[in-house]
């Protein structure tokens, strides 16, 4: 049987409404450790519980923390394979930071649940065991972190949230599941393509996230220059344009050494250095903007965050999102 390290951090997975309020609020016992007997019988399981907050309040010192629990019982060849238990609203947030800094050929696995323990409907258990299936197949060794939820395997660079209340919420736009997990097996379909791991993540460091839209202003970008931020993510118009109003406040930005990345507010498709007129993605890429590969908002602000952690260049920075 495969030894597994389960680490339980919050989220609407651990919590229980009130009948009479309609609150939803932790439980004191975390609701999975009811079905031990059932649970075990699906590998070595062991189970932690380092600390327990709901998705919002997810920062980087826990992830910190997460990565060391994982890291040093890799060195210690303690566990074959980690399942994170997590609240669904950063859940993609933290999986891909774990991806970023952590290179391990084992399994790691966050999973969740849309309604709490008691709601009728309840997913977190049928996910927290679909979780430990697919930790205790051979197949899911590199793969790199995995996010399984409502019968699919997504990778944590692909998924994201989409919906406020779905219980098939995490989707991955362009390019899908890599595998699914049905009642008998475990089964993968794509393999990701592996890439380079930086470990270090600097909780210090400031990177902001602008969405664009018509007329913006300038005003706005000059406040993260201000405030002396580190970098800075626009969720760009289309293709990666902007509007002639925010370019002082671009060039500002990179004037003061600010990294700048590009993504794109659009749901699907990545940026590029194409439309020429004033504000388009030909022009910033000139200006030194860095275009990134299709990641959203919130993922391309720790990508970032992790180049700088670990001293990157602007050059390399470009690579890096390439």
């Amino acid at each position: 049987m495969k030894r597994i390290l389960v680490i339980h951090t919050g989220g609407t997975i651990s919590m229980s409404e009130d009948k009479d309020t309609g609150k939803v609020e932790t439980n004191t016992e975390h609701p999975m450790h009811r079905h031990q007997a059932f649970i075990q019988s699906l590998g070595d399981i062991t189970e932690i519980n380092p600390f327990q907050v709901p998705s919002p309040h997810m920062n980087n010192q826990y992830i910190n923390q997460l990565k060391d629990i994982i890291t040093e019982s890799i060195d210690k060849d303690e566990y074959d394979a980690f399942v994170i238990t997590h609240g669904t609203d950063t859940l993609e947030e933290t999986a891909y930071l774990l991806d970023l800094t952590i290179d391990t050929k084992l399994p790691i696995i966050l999973t969740g649940a849309m309604r709490s323990s008691n709601e009728i409907g309840s997913d977190g258990l049928y996910n927290y065991v679909s979780a430990l299936k697919v930790a205790s197949t051979d197949d899911a060794q590199n793969k790199g972190v995995m996010v399984v939820f409502n019968d699919e395997i997504h990778t944590a660079k692909n998924v994201t949230k989409t919906h406020t209340s779905n219980t098939s919420t995490f989707q991955s736009p362009n390019y899908g599941p890599i595998g699914s997990v049905t009642k008998t097996h475990v089964i993968f379909h794509h393999q990701p393509f592996p890439y380079k791991k930086y470990p270090n993540i600097n909780p210090n460091i400031k990177i902001g996230i602008v969405k664009a839209h018509m007329d913006l202003s300038s005003d706005l970008l000059d406040f993260f220059v201000e405030k002396q931020y580190d970098g800075l993510i626009i969720e760009a118009l289309g293709q990666g344009n902007m509007p002639p109003t925010a370019l002082q406040g671009i060039q500002n930005l990179l004037d003061a050494d600010i990294p700048v990345v590009m993504v794109s507010r659009s749901f699907n498709g990545i940026v590029g250095g194409i439309y020429a007129y004033e504000g388009g993605g030909y022009q910033l890429q000139q200006m030194g903007i860095i275009l990134s590969n299709g990641l959203n908002g919130q993922k391309a602000r720790l990508k970032l965050l992790v180049g700088l952690s670990n001293h990157l260049s602007k050059e390399d920075l470009v690579e890096y999102f390439a």
